[in-house]
């Protein structure tokens, strides 16, 4: 039975509701429960939570799911707070051992010092920029891609833990042209692509 740790990163403050990724959290584990094959843990970063017990669902699972808008192009504060958190609580606790390097030798080795190998994690996020402003030449993001330019340091963070990257699925346009029932349907097809064929 392979195991499933979602996390909503979506957060509720100013203007926002975080309704978009607490639906799409939602939607993660319900497609999940319909299949046998499948055991279901979740957190959702605006309610309180023991970060030893996080650092457990970390340990646990086979496969981590974040789900996260992106202000300002970067993670929300409450979600970036639980990350901190838990992370430096896993420090030699199952997260990660060190940095990966020896004193012998300080120049190489960093970032081998995980404790997630075997592990792997997937992202979705969502975005007020339409996909135009990553792929169209003199838009915004200069041709680069969410996962090559604002989650770099996003993807860099999970190959620390040792974990390895599932494909991403990113919204867009969430706020002024959201389809919810075609996102949805979007994503059912990526996990059906990743977790069933």
């Amino acid at each position: 039975m392979k195991k499933i740790f979602i996390i909503n990163g979506g957060q509720k403050f100013g203007h926002s509701g975080g309704r978009f990724n607490q639906t799409i959290a939602n939607a993660t584990a319900e497609f999940f429960l319909k299949h046998k094959d499948f055991e279901v843990k979740s957190t959702d970063v605006n309610d309180n939570y023991d970060p030893a017990q996080e650092v457990e669902k970390f340990v646990w699972a086979d496969v981590v799911i974040y789900h996260t808008p992106i202000w300002w192009f970067q993670l929300p504060h409450g979600f970036k707070k639980y990350i901190d958190v838990v992370f430096t609580e896993g420090h030699d606790k199952g997260i990660y051992k060190s940095d990966g390097r020896s004193s012998k030798n300080p120049a190489i080795n960093y970032g081998t010092g995980g404790m997630l190998h075997g592990k792997k994690y997937m992202i979705t996020t969502s975005w007020n920029a339409p996909k135009e402003a990553f792929t169209l030449p003199g838009e915004f993001f200069g041709e680069t891609s969410v996962d090559d330019g604002p989650l770099f340091g996003f993807h860099r963070m999970n190959a620390f833990t040792g974990m390895k990257p599932l494909d991403s699925l990113h919204f867009h346009d969430i706020e002024k042209n959201a389809d919810v029932v075609k996102d949805l349907k979007l994503y059912e097809n990526h996990l059906t692509q990743l977790f069933l064929n």
